[in-house]
């Protein structure tokens, strides 16, 4: 038994040529729009309230830290993405250059982080929704407002699990569809943020900025763990590899070109609503601290349209983190990693509609089921183990494979990946023990898949 045959790039390319293909339709301009429809949302509409109190104005440079740690593993991204335009994002890539064990392990890794990426955003999107229904008079029975919780009196949350069925559907239909949806809602959502802007500066208060960081830089470093989960989303670009076009230039220009925007956006919101209101003010009000920042300054009239835009740019980011959750599943399930059942394609909609579905439903009811604090923390500790192998990836890879054309090339090879494996363990030990043990428990799990499964159905065990 080989736990590290590789598959090679040309196999690769061949392989997904067969059969029924998923439909070239994306651009570098969608492919940006893509990025930035799964990064803008609950980092910057959720988020900044818990992040606020972790680390007071100092949060702004939370923001930094975690945009530099993923432009880092961007380079890496990119590189592979130029070279290889297949589905599975990390995955694939980890297949070409350490192994299939290894891929297994970030494949797994990443169908967990996906999936409860798109649930922990529902749950997010569930409180700004009932915020902008309350405008009107609208108010949801308690028990189908949240997560169980027998003391808080909550069931279900039913808003969570109707979104992303809704979403579920639309994927279904096709990436056409998908894109179109994704790009008017993005420009929605950019139109809100640009409002949080040039209305919120008017109410800037430099002494709101004092002390800077409160807690001090542990502080900082808690809250740069926490909101990373704000950037997810440029890596789930890759996974779009075969419904590009051009997916040797555009795929690098959508990933750093998402990630670019959304961090200058990031930044300059962050230092707005920070020097709006004391940033302790936020207590109470983590579920939209955003729109709470705006009622504090009475301009009740941007709190709605910042509810209404966080009810449209989260919708983006569940649509493009379980558009990427799919699809890495059917790469997997192409190797044989994963039951055929995943990478089967609709024959007109030439999509992989079963686990659409299937994945569609478990997400949708992790959203209703499970709190939000916890999902983000194991999203984030999964994704920065994916970004710590890619940046020791591209390593090998020039090692072992210098001649590949590469269209894109990281720089500072081997420097600038190990910069990047530094950085996401820095924001890996910041998070609790809690999520550590639940996150190794996935992977154990996963390695029993593997062996008892995966291993056996491999298409290299075949080809060997």
């Amino acid at each position: 038994m080989n736990l590290f045959r590789k598959k090679s790039i040309q196999t690769l390319l061949q392989q997904s040529g067969k059969g029924v293909t998923l439909r070239r339709n994306l651009g570098a301009f969608d492919l940006t729009f893509l990025g930035i429809g799964a990064i803008i949302g609950t980092g910057i509409f959720v988020l900044t309230g818990e992040g606020a109190l972790t680390a007071g104005p100092g949060l702004v440079v939370s923001f930094i830290i975690a945009g530099i740690t993923c432009a880092l593993a961007a380079f890496a991204y990119a590189e592979f993405a130029s070279m290889v335009p297949i589905s599975g994002s990390a995955y694939t890539y980890t297949y070409v250059t350490i192994g299939e064990f290894l891929a297994w392990v970030i494949g797994w890794d990443l169908v967990l982080e996906y999936s409860l990426a798109v649930s922990a955003v529902s749950s997010g999107w569930s409180g700004y929704f009932q915020s902008f229904i309350a405008g009107f008079g609208l108010e949801l029975p308690k028990a189908l407002t949240g997560a169980y919780n027998a003391a808080e009196g909550t069931v279900i949350n039913l808003p969570a699990f109707l979104i992303v069925m809704l979403i579920t559907f639309l994927l279904s239909l096709g990436i056409r569809e998908s894109k179109l949806v994704n790009n008017i809602m993005v420009v929605l959502k950019l139109a809100v943020v640009a409002l949080v802007i040039f209305v919120g500066v008017a109410y800037v208060k430099p002494e709101n900025w004092s002390p800077f960081a409160p807690y001090g830089f542990s502080g900082i470093g808690a809250a740069a763990a926490v909101v990373f989960f704000a950037y997810l989303g440029f890596d789930a670009v890759s996974s779009a590899a075969e419904e590009t076009i051009n997916p040797g230039k555009d795929l690098p220009k959508g990933i750093m070109w998402s990630l670019g925007i959304c961090t200058i956006l990031y930044v300059v919101v962050t230092l707005v609503v920070t020097g709006s209101m004391p940033f302790l003010n936020f207590k109470g009000h983590e579920d939209a601290p955003v729109s709470y920042v705006f009622k504090f300054v009475g301009q009740d009239w941007v709190a709605g349209m910042i509810d209404l835009g966080a009810v449209i740019g989260m919708m983006t980011v569940m649509l493009v983190m379980l558009y990427g959750q799919i699809r890495i599943g059917y790469a997997m399930s192409r190797d044989g990693l994963l039951p055929k059942f995943f990478s089967t394609v609709h024959p007109k909609l030439r999509t992989p509609y079963k686990a659409t579905w299937f994945c569609g439903t478990v997400c949708a009811l992790f959203g209703a089921l499970v709190p939000l604090g916890e999902l983000s923390r194991l999203v984030n500790l999964g994704t920065l183990a994916a970004f710590v192998i890619i940046s020791i990836a591209v390593i090998i890879l020039r090692k072992t494979q210098p001649n590949l054309e590469r269209k894109f090339r990281c720089p500072g090879v081997p420097w600038l990946p190990i910069l990047a494996v530094i950085a996401c363990v820095y924001l890996m030990v910041q998070l609790p023990w809690g999520t550590w043990l639940r996150f190794l428990i996935w992977w154990a799990i996963g390695i029993v898949v593997y062996f008892a499964y995966s291993v056996r159905k491999s298409k290299l065990n075949h080809d060997d």
